[in-house]
């Protein structure tokens, strides 16, 4: 089945890539309004399934539509492909050819759909709008934790496809629990990249994968980080028990299941800081409960959240105290000193639900040698006045080498879809920290770029012909012009 399957996205595949941007365009905007029709019966039907509310599925529903009318808009304006002419100089010595390069779609793509978002990371979500908007056919794997949910975006996609005249296999869509399946989709020869969101182990085992193809292929895993926030003195002397209830809120919201939880807190020792923990201890548990997404989660989340608290040094601040059932986690706010934390790498992994470690320290230096031990993040965060941040700017510029967004004042779980967001990180945050997994950016990750030397004019993409029939930004002889 699989081995048809990307044969089938593969014959798609030049058919699709050479649409015009208008028809690529249109049909991104078809898929959002296709799934914006699905109405009430999607927001449900994704509530039964992942248990997360309605106000934050119609929020996510949004959030899915936008993005991809976001590629849309930038498929359309075209300046993504890079366009770049460097004109022939035939009088130099030795004479200089017609040079021209863009990017091109790198061919059939395989989409892992993640768990924590039903929708925007999954079956119609940022990696497969973004492929799409490349030029790529996309086979997506569906996560098997809300297989109904993905199933009715599929069918809002294959309406799209109808609709706009696409090939019948610009998008297939693979149900399974094996992991073989998965195997065997990124090892096809027919494959040219992974996109995955989800957890280091499972984003590995496809990188290894990927690496054991006669011709390795990219494999652009996000796999989530434990994302510190730091804060510093001026800051935490003025608001301690603010930055208390925000973080608490913060570290607890949706059940801690997002890849940009704050997961570790780190402050100077002082009185101040007494009063952030005693306000924190007492914040989580009085904090709301729900489910997980699924089972296998909640499982994943108590087996890693006891081995966090059985590390020696470590106390409880505070933990749920309502009693919790099913799949219901107990929120953990814990706290360690700087040198019992330098000194146990078990405390720099991530918790993936409702836990975050706070790390007392005993000075700068000591903040400033847990941010050189810890491993690449997703983000990294600045509670912090002016004077504060001008004081400690080695601290964040130690942050910029550790992290792929830098906050200050605000709390990492907002990610917006725009151009400037970078979501992607130094290893183990990401696979590759060049790259993002939302935002525009997030559509070069499916295409490379090819140079035409002397290129026979008639047989040039219309993004590289002398008259610009397209009318994008390029840079020609050394100039950004239109």
């Amino acid at each position: 089945m699989n081995k048809q399957t990307m044969q089938q996205a593969a014959t798609a595949f030049p058919i699709y890539s050479k649409k015009s941007t208008a028809e690529r365009a249109e049909f991104l905007e078809r898929i959002a309004s296709e799934i914006e029709a699905l109405g009430d019966t999607l927001i449900q039907t994704a509530m039964a399934e992942s248990n997360l509310p309605e106000a934050r599925l119609l929020g996510e529903r949004g959030r899915t539509a936008n993005q991809l009318r976001l590629f849309a808009n930038l498929v359309r304006e075209g300046s993504w492909v890079e366009a770049v002419i460097d004109s022939a100089q035939p009088e130099r010595i030795p004479p200089r050819p017609d040079l021209r390069k863009m990017l091109n779609p790198l061919g059939p793509v395989v989409v892992f759909g993640a768990s924590n978002f039903p929708l925007a990371f999954s079956t119609a979500g940022g990696d497969t709008a973004s492929a799409l908007a490349a030029g790529c056919t996309v086979v997506i794997k569906g996560h098997p934790g809300h297989p109904k949910t993905s199933a009715l975006v599929f069918s809002a996609m294959q309406a799209a496809i109808a609709a706009c005249g696409m090939p019948e296999h610009t998008i297939q869509h693979v149900e399974s629990t094996d992991f073989a399946i998965g195997k065997a989709l990124v090892q096809d020869p027919h494959t040219k990249a992974v996109g995955f969101t989800g957890s280091f182990g499972g984003g590995m085992a496809l990188v290894d994968y990927a690496r054991e193809r006669k011709q390795p292929i990219p494999v652009f895993a996000e796999m989530g980080s434990i994302n510190p926030v730091i804060l510093l003195p001026e800051i935490l002397s003025t608001q301690p028990e603010a930055l208390a209830k925000q973080l608490a809120a913060s570290f607890t919201l949706g059940m801690g299941q997002f890849c940009t939880k704050p997961g570790l807190i780190l402050a100077q020792d002082c009185e101040a800081l007494d009063v952030f923990l005693r306000t924190i201890g007492h914040e989580v548990p009085a904090l709301p409960t729900m489910p997980m997404l699924h089972a296998g989660i909640h499982a994943a989340f108590q087996k890693n959240l006891n081995t966090a608290l059985e590390q020696p040094g470590l106390g409880v601040l505070g933990k749920t105290e309502k009693e919790v059932t099913g799949i219901e986690p107990t929120a953990t706010i814990a706290l360690v000193d700087g040198e019992t934390f330098l000194a146990n790498p078990k405390l720099h992994e991530e918790v993936f639900g409702p836990y975050a470690l706070v790390v007392k320290c005993q000075s700068k230096i000591q903040i400033a040698q847990i941010l050189e031990h810890l491993e690449g993040q997703l983000t990294l965060t600045f509670m912090a006045t002016e004077a504060d941040a001008l004081a400690n700017a080695d601290l964040v510029e130690l942050g910029q080498a550790t992290a792929g967004r830098v906050i200050f004042n605000g709390v990492p779980t907002g990610v917006e879809v725009v151009a400037s967001m970078q979501h992607g990180g130094p290893y183990p945050a990401t696979t590759d920290s060049r790259f993002t997994s939302v935002g525009s950016d997030g559509i070069k990750r499916w295409a490379r770029p090819i140079c035409y030397q002397n290129y026979p004019a008639a047989l040039l993409p219309m993004e590289l012909q002398d008259n610009n029939p397209l009318g994008i930004w390029r840079w020609v002889d050394g100039q950004f012009i239109k």
